[in-house]
Formats: structure tokens, C-alpha cells, sequence
């Protein structure tokens, strides 16, 4: 009796799909608030002003960019369920050409004879199995990446409402630059985070991400504001 190989169980990729919608929402909706306080605080107005810019900018990105996740991921669903369907009518009308597709994509990994005609007549004898290995090994196709549109857009939502209120809050109990300056620090704290989080799905190096999207919310802070002061001092903007 043969001793079964441990199974290698990696991260499920639909939960992968739900952190990335959250990671990308949540640093979106960071930036962009982040952007809008600094630029419209550089400008010296009431906090109330920067408060109704910022929430209205927050929501309005928010939309924005669930539409587009929506749109993104019902396209990758279409590109998919299309391939499905194409290879059904391969497998049920041309079959010995995609046993041979199958043949062939074994025999690139080094099997050969007998084994390799054993593994073939395996995946051929049920045709989800058939199905599932022409769309991974062939297309390289994802099954599970891609999950569902709507729920995709939701989570962009959602995540780029939560990033984007940060950097206001401070400005609901503070007055000037000192919230500014909290919602900042604020920002860069969690923007450190999200990029280590990136990163790591990426597998590449977290100290590195985070200090990347650190970076940037500094440099929309820092272009915001200076934007804001400038319009100010030129006189266009005087509130």
C-alpha cells in the first residue's frame, strides 16, 4: 500500500482576490483623502470646507472605483466562461486532439510511456478533470482568482470608505495645522501597513512596500498642500 503524499495546501486564492480588493481600496481611498485635506487645508479654510471636500472626493472615488473593479472583474469572468465553452466543444468534438493537447503538456513535464499514458487516460476519463486541466495547464487559467463582480465591487467600496475617512476625522475636533498634521502621520502609519501587505502577497520585500506607500502619501500630502498654499497666496482661492 502506498504512502499518499502530504498535501501542500496553499492560501485559497478567492480569499487572496478579497485582500487584494481591500489592500487597493483601502491605500486608493487613503491617498486620495490625503490629497484632498492637504491640498484644501494648504489653502488655509475652515475645517468644515475641508471636512465637505474631502467627504464628497471620499465618495465620489469610492464609486468610482467600484465601477471600475466591477467592470475589470466581469470582463476576466466573460474571457473565462467563454474559454470554458470553447473547450467543451473541443473536448466534445475534436477530443482526440485535446487528449493530445493533454499528451502533450504532460510529456513537457517528463513523462513518458506508459506513466505518461496512464496520467492521460486518468484526466481523459472525467471530463471536469479534463476540463480543469485543459484551463490551467493549456490557458493558465486561474479557476478561483476572479470571484464575483458584484462582490468585488462592494469590497472596493467599502475598503476605499474606511481608508478615505481617516484623514478627516482629525479635522472634526482640531482646527489649522494640527489636524494636518495628525491625519498625516495617520496616513503614513497605515499606508506603511498596506504596502507591507502588498508586498507580502507579492512576496516581495514588506519593509520595502511599506516604506513605497508611505512615500507616495507623503508626496500627496506634500503636492496637495503646496497646491492649496500657492492658490492661496496667488489669491484664487481666499475662503
Amino acid at each position: 500500500m502506498g504512502i499518499s503524499e502530504p498535501r501542500h495546501v496553499e492560501r485559497h486564492q478567492k480569499e487572496i482576490s478579497s485582500i487584494r480588493d481591500f489592500v487597493f481600496g483601502f491605500g486608493d481611498g487613503i491617498n486620495t483623502s490625503l490629497g484632498i485635506v492637504a491640498g484644501v487645508g494648504g489653502a488655509d479654510v475652515s475645517s468644515n470646507i475641508i471636512i465637505l471636500a474631502a467627504i464628497v472626493a471620499m465618495f465620489t472615488g469610492a464609486k468610482a472605483m467600484a465601477v471600475q473593479n466591477y467592470l475589470a472583474v466581469k470582463a476576466q469572468t466573460q474571457l473565462l466562461h467563454s474559454e470554458i465553452e470553447r473547450e467543451k466543444w473541443e473536448m466534445e468534438n475534436v477530443p482526440e486532439a485535446e487528449r493530445q493537447e493533454i499528451e502533450d503538456v504532460y510529456r513537457a513535464k517528463g513523462f513518458s510511456g506508459n506513466e505518461l499514458e496512464g496520467i492521460v487516460n486518468k484526466i481523459t476519463s472525467d471530463k471536469k478533470v479534463w476540463l480543469d486541466t485543459m484551463l490551467t495547464e493549456e490557458l493558465k487559467l486561474n479557476l478561483e482568482i476572479i470571484g464575483s463582480p458584484l462582490k468585488s465591487a462592494f469590497r472596493m467600496f467599502g475598503s476605499f470608505l474606511v481608508g478615505g475617512i481617516l484623514p478627516i476625522i482629525p479635522y472634526f475636533f482640531a482646527h489649522g495645522y494640527v489636524p494636518l498634521l495628525v491625519a498625516i502621520a495617520t496616513s503614513l502609519s497605515a499606508s506603511f501597513v498596506i504596502g507591507a501587505v502588498k508586498s507580502r502577497l507579492a512576496n516581495l520585500s514588506i519593509i520595502r512596500g511599506g516604506l513605497e506607500m508611505a512615500g507616495l502619501g507623503t508626496g500627496i500630502a506634500l503636492l496637495g498642500f503646496g497646491i492649496g498654499s500657492e492658490l492661496a497666496n496667488i489669491g484664487i482661492l481666499k475662503l
